[in-house]
């Protein structure tokens, strides 16, 4: 998978690129607009991720030019800016996510894995983990054929547990995915426990086996066994 960072902040941009390429990505570097904006046109990207506030433009201008150029790129929007606006601008251009600095580089990573992995599902009709089948366009979920009643949250953090499956992803990170940067500032992330364990009832009810691992203190693996 090839990606292209764009950020201007030296330090971030050597620990994002040592990271991921420590993850088996292609990456590829940028820490200004106009370095970025020749990137993005000379070159494919699997995924951009872009820091909004450059020295020479606007981060925002480059989602522009890629959605203008057709691009088939996922593009997620890093930030210092925990705005509203600045998101809502983003994802109204046609960026996938937006990650709100700090941020921890595992986070990154299953935004990055999560991104591909929704679009590699939107021309599927189906996504199968042992005894589950997840249905994207339908947002429907079976187990042996048979259709389980979830909630909207509760398909949306299964569908997030399985295309990071045999992965240990904290709460935190599923939070955030999930619920979305609004929640950073809560003191617990309790309530997900209940989430998890309404979604894990609801599957073992239909006969599904129990995928759900919880590594207390640390979060939680979705797996067919350890």
């Amino acid at each position: 998978m090839k990606i292209l960072l764009i950020e201007d902040e030296p330090s971030l941009l050597v620990a994002m690129r040592h990271y991921l390429e420590g993850e088996q990505y292609n990456v590829s570097t940028a820490n200004n607009f106009r370095t970025a904006s020749v990137k993005v046109h000379d070159y494919d990207y699997d995924c951009v991720v872009v820091d909004i506030t450059l020295p020479d433009g606007n981060g925002l201008a480059i989602v522009k030019e890629l959605k203008d150029a057709h691009s088939q790129a996922g593009i997620i929007i890093v930030s210092a800016k925990n705005s509203l606006d600045d998101k809502l601008t983003g994802l109204e251009l046609g960026a996938d996510d937006y990650l709100t600095k700090p941020f921890h580089l595992p986070e990154l990573n299953a935004r990055i894995r999560s991104l591909m992995r929704r679009r590699q599902h939107d021309g599927e009709t189906q996504l199968v983990f042992g005894a589950i089948t997840l249905v994207p366009n339908r947002k429907q979920v079976l187990v042996a054929n048979q259709s389980v009643e979830l909630t909207i949250k509760e398909y949306e953090l299964l569908l997030f547990l399985v295309t990071n499956k045999n992965r240990l992803l904290s709460k935190s990170v599923i939070v955030e995915h999930v619920w979305g940067d609004y929640m950073d500032g809560i003191d617990s992330h309790d309530f997900l426990y209940t989430h998890v364990r309404n979604l894990r009832r609801k599957l073992l009810d239909a006969g599904s086996p129990d995928y759900i691992t919880t590594r207390y203190g640390a979060g939680y693996i979705f797996t067919e066994g350890e």
